[in-house]
């Protein structure tokens, strides 16, 4: 029941891992942080929203890479009852009891997709705390060809993602020094990210955003 880990080697692969966050990052690349075990989700949910990043720290919801345009209209689908809402059509459009349904509705969607409101496309690559316990989330970037940063403990594949970080990640301050690590180094990247100039409709050259979103 005891882990012993190197930490010359620890620290080796984790250059290893901000060099490729660094790369992403100046890449203007849509990074998804993954970690929905307790003691990552708090640490998971500051990084992400420090790199304007999205995530997913409550639940995974299966099909959420390889059945992306049906996520898309859930996600959809939260963003008009977001908007009703506020513009109080909610209000004026149903009454008390079907807005009660509704909100039980909201609270759901938000629950399983708030942290990925704003992705419109499938992420370029996913940092996961303890791929072992978001099993799923790996096998599906796996089979979409998208490449995954673990934060892992010496009883996870290495094999199992594409760049492995092996620290303790039962520990919430082991997780937060290593993932503090790696968004620090996206974050150095994406400073360097120059947005390649698009054509809108009418043939006109434009910029892209700085700061890439999802």
């Amino acid at each position: 029941g005891t882990d012993i880990f190197d930490l010359e080697k620890t620290a080796g692969l984790l250059e290893e891992a901000k060099a490729v966050l660094k790369q992403a990052g100046s890449e203007g690349k849509v990074v998804l942080f993954v970690g929905t075990k307790d003691e990552a989700t708090t640490v998971v949910k500051q990084m992400a929203e420090k790199a304007e990043m999205p995530m997913v720290v409550n639940r995974w919801i299966g099909g959420m890479l390889t059945n992306f345009p049906e996520i898309k209209k859930r996600i959809a689908r939260l963003e008009d009852l977001v908007k009703q809402g506020e513009s109080g059509e909610l209000e004026r459009k149903y009454t008390k009891k079907e807005r009660v349904v509704i909100k039980r509705e909201l609270d759901k969607l938000m629950f399983n997709f708030g942290g990925i409101r704003t992705l419109t496309k499938t992420p370029d690559m996913l940092v996961v705390v303890d791929p072992r316990h978001d099993s799923i989330a790996v096998t599906e970037a796996t089979d979409m060809n998208i490449p995954v940063v673990g934060i892992m403990s010496s009883d996870t594949n290495l094999k199992s993602v594409t760049t492995p970080v092996v620290v303790n990640d039962a520990l919430q301050s082991s997780i937060e020094l290593a993932l503090g690590e790696l968004t620090e180094a996206y974050l150095a990247g994406r400073a360097e990210y120059t947005p390649k100039p698009v054509e809108d409709q009418r043939g006109r050259r434009r910029e892209r955003p700085t700061s890439p979103r999802a």
